[in-house]
């Protein structure tokens, strides 16, 4: 039987378990990459691990989500990240030099390769065919300090593509109707693989688009062949060395397969407040617009901003309509300053932002209240744009560019003759923004610097013989790490402050939460389906982890943020009977009796609801590893207990 190509990398890089659906496998990592709203706290988990310098091939830490320097707490976390990198041996990229996978597409990526990142949209790598996952930071500095990264053995999922795009289609077009079939929760479990006649018409920065929200869909990560077109990516960013072919055997199994034809797609839109909310254009109607962003990880491209680029060109952007755009590299910047066009986006009266993520993780350009933000990003979650009530619509670069002009939600193919943006034939290559790190000899003499809003890591203790502890919060389907964990310009300043940071936990849900948790100490999480979803960051595990909550029991969970509460020596719960959600209320009285027995047996868990008197089966999704890791209070205590 034939290997698909996520199952050929797997199997290049096992270094532990079996490819057996749903079991553990451990997986030699090539490649990592931080950014500065995770990385603080992935470089003091390092540090604690007592590694004197990185044992993967290459690990690269980015700047480019806490640009925005208020106070001092930003800078000095970008000055402690230089410092480790130099330390430790790792790459650093710059502020100034782009977001972390655009970057790390043109300039790093390697067909073949594993690569895991502190940040959930790292399956951009799969555009280029790499093995490419989102991972919580101690996940990422485990693998920097040459550990296995651990995941259940995903099911494959093949999106065959049929057909061409017609003009004024676009990828992001492709992946949104992917979103409408499969859901947030459609690739839970499974790592998307695109095959068929239409991969051929997509070039790498278009397949980059696609497997960047393959994030929304829940999946392990998402893939596409390593072909000719590849190659070519490659060869123009001066690369085709990295290049090899990669690709499915024809008789490759798979264990779903769906259809999208592309010469079918139509313009389409994600709808407040779900990437899977999505509607033709013609279905949500001319709404006016009050704002357009344009960039981010999924459409910052040098191909993106030409095409917006060519239909700002000579025109004038509506007086209601504030449009900002932000290139998504150094080298996205370059170019489009040295061909012109930067002149046409900046006559035509957008404002030019920093090569950053920026507005995605709401460092600012927020909406005005209740305004209608059309953005070329990847979520739309409620109130992640920085406010509350922001109605937040996701479409491609085309359909943002020509509604810029026209001020409502416009069709681009209004547009009439197609604009055909070849991809370069070598692009720009300026790498002086990026530091490689010293010499053995002289990161021994490296000092690490540290300023007063890096607060350690919270401690955890190994897992109690019973646990005893109130519902403090009760939420319901879809709760993402945004309503968890938020994020916004004044919040991410202190991502390397978990005490200060506890103070914003759930603020989206339940602003009296965190007072709640101070007030009657350890406490149970209930919730509904698909918890945790979205970003991978870990600072949804620890701040909880922080406010004492011992277990999370809902009816299912995403993939990264499970692993992260396991990690934390948190005790993710899924409800063996989802009934029984309705069945607790906030601020029963439960119980976990025999807790630790259960997880060393690996039995069922049984929730007593002291107050309704009732019991009620849970089950620990965990696997044989995970279930020491939280029996030893978390993953860090663990590697400490592994490494004597």
């Amino acid at each position: 039987m034939g290997l698909t190509i996520a199952q050929k990398i797997i199997k290049a890089h096992m270094v532990s378990g079996e490819m057996t659906v749903g079991s553990d496998i451990g997986l030699k990592i090539d490649q990592t990459l931080t950014q500065d709203a995770t990385g603080t706290m992935a470089y003091l988990e390092f540090e604690a691990m007592g590694v004197p310098r990185v044992k993967t091939e290459k690990s690269v830490a980015y700047i480019d989500h806490n640009t925005l320097q208020t106070g001092f707490e930003n800078a000095d976390d970008h000055r402690f990240i230089q410092s480790v990198a130099k330390k430790h041996g790792i790459w650093y990229s710059r502020p100034g030099n782009g977001i972390c996978h655009q970057v790390h597409l043109e300039r790093f990526g390697i067909p073949g390769k594993t690569l895991i990142g502190s940040d959930s949209h790292t399956p951009t790598g799969g555009g280029i065919g790499m093995l490419a996952m989102g991972a919580g930071g101690l996940d990422v500095a485990v693998a920097m300090g040459g550990g296995p990264y651990y995941i259940s053995m995903p099911k494959m999922l093949r999106v065959n593509l049929t057909g061409k795009l017609r003009p004024w289609v676009s990828a992001k077009d492709i992946i949104l109707k992917v979103l409408q079939m499969l859901s947030v929760k459609g690739g839970v479990g499974k790592i998307v693989e695109y095959a068929g006649e239409g991969v051929k018409t997509l070039t790498v920065p278009e397949r980059a688009t696609i497997t960047n929200m393959g994030a929304e869909l829940g999946a392990t990560t998402s893939i596409f062949p390593s072909d000719e077109i590849t190659k070519a990516f490659l060869k123009a960013q001066g690369r085709e060395k990295d290049w090899i072919e990669l690709s499915s055997d024809p008789d490759a199994v798979y264990d779903e397969e769906i259809t999208v034809n592309l010469s079918e797609l139509e313009p389409l839109a994600a709808c407040p407040h779900s990437p899977d909310n999505v509607k033709s254009l013609s279905d949500v109607g001319p709404i006016k617009v009050d704002q357009v962003c344009i960039g981010s990880c999924t459409n910052s491209s040098y191909l993106d901003l030409m095409r917006v680029a060519a239909i700002l060109k000579g025109k004038t952007v509506h007086p209601d309509v504030s449009l900002s755009i932000a290139p998504g590299s150094k080298q996205v910047y370059n170019m489009l300053a040295k061909n012109g066009a930067l002149a046409d986006i900046i006559a035509a009266g957008a404002r030019i932002l920093e090569c950053a993520c920026g507005p995605c993780i709401g460092m600012g350009q927020s909406p005005n209240s209740a305004g209608v933000s059309l953005r070329t990003f990847n979520r739309n979650f409620e109130g992640r744009s920085g406010t509350a009530d922001g109605q937040i619509y996701l479409v491609s670069p085309e359909t943002a560019a020509v509604s810029a002009i026209t001020g409502v939600l416009t069709d681009p193919r209004t547009l009439g003759e197609p604009v055909s943006i070849p991809m370069p034939e070598s692009f720009l290559i300026n790498d002086n923004m990026v530091s490689a790190p010293e010499t053995a000899e002289k990161m021994d003499t490296v000092e690490i610097l540290r300023g007063p809003n890096i607060k350690e890591f919270p401690s955890s203790s190994p897992l109690q013989e019973t646990i005893t502890a109130k519902a403090l919060l009760k939420v319901g389907d879809n709760i993402t790490t945004d309503h968890i964990m938020p994020a916004g310009a004044k919040i991410l300043p202190f991502r390397s402050n978990i005490p200060y940071l506890s103070n914003f936990c759930f603020s989206v849900c339940d602003t009296e939460f965190p007072a709640r948790c101070k007030e009657y100490g350890p406490s149970i999480i209930v919730g509904g389906q698909n918890y945790g979803q979205g970003s991978s960051r870990e600072h949804a595990a620890l701040v909880p982890l922080y406010l004492g909550v011992k277990a999370v029991l809902v009816k299912s969970f995403a993939r990264i943020h499970c692993a992260n509460l396991a990690n934390a020596g948190i005790l993710p719960l899924v409800f063996k009977n989802e009934e029984d959600y309705s069945k607790i209320d906030q601020m029963d009285d439960l119980e976990l009796p025999g807790i630790r027995k259960a997880i060393e047996e690996g039995g069922d868990v049984i929730v007593r609801d002291v107050t309704k008197g009732i019991d009620i089966p849970a089950e620990a999704i965990l696997s044989k590893r995970q279930r020491e890791m939280v029996l030893a209070g978390g993953l860090l205590n663990y590697t400490r207990e592994q490494n004597g």
